[in-house]
């Protein structure tokens, strides 16, 4: 993964006014930590940002910090966002090594058309929009990618068995599912309804 250069400042005013100020002039605030180092207030430009994390990397970018003429490897760890119009309020980046395995989360994506559960009536449903992965910062994929070509309805795929670029490993319950083909709804209400005659024959029978 490419570095992205992304250039910041030193924030000597704390607070929400202070806050609100440097929103208004077009920077977000933040904070850079990690590695046992005082955390440092400062801000950087929101177009600036927003385009260091418009790459395919997305918000997993690798960014190469620059505070002050002091250069520093980091990735977004939390972004903070106005409520209403979902606009960024603050940044947390965490300082890292190149050689270091961070855990990050990563977008999980479908690819291919399940053309199988389509012609049965069936509907695909992906219950895994992402997934917690652990990898150095160069090698954080964009995203998991869920292949549902091949899918048949009643068939599910679960996150232990998505195929995992090299250097990177799951830090989540391998048995999550991600994604699920239903049989068609007319299909699916029939079976709970014999289910439920048998249950009550049974009832009865009792």
């Amino acid at each position: 993964m490419a570095e992205t250069s992304l250039v910041a400042e030193v924030r000597h005013e704390r607070g929400s006014r202070a806050s609100r100020r440097l929103l208004a002039s077009g920077r977000i605030p933040g904070v850079l930590y990690g590695h046992g180092e005082s955390p440092v207030a400062l801000s950087v430009g929101g177009r600036a940002l927003r385009a260091a994390l418009s790459t395919e990397a997305g918000v997993n970018a690798l960014l190469d910090l620059s505070i002050g003429g002091e250069e520093h490897l980091a990735i977004v760890r939390e972004i903070q966002r106005h409520p209403v119009r979902q606009t960024i309020s603050h940044v947390d980046f965490q300082a890292v090594n190149r050689d270091e395995v961070v855990s990050v989360e990563v977008a999980v994506t479908l690819v291919g058309e399940a053309r199988a559960v389509s012609r049965a009536g069936g509907t695909v449903e992906h219950l895994l929009a992402a997934a917690q992965v652990r990898a150095r910062p160069a090698d954080i994929p964009a995203a998991l990618e869920v292949d549902v070509s091949e899918l048949e309805v009643g068939d599910s795929v679960l996150l232990g068995q998505l195929a995992l670029p090299a250097g990177v490993s799951l830090d989540a319950d391998p048995g999550t599912i991600v994604v699920i083909a239903h049989p068609p709804r007319i299909q699916a209400a029939e079976a709970e309804g014999a289910a439920e005659g048998a249950a009550a024959e049974g009832g009865e029978e009792s």
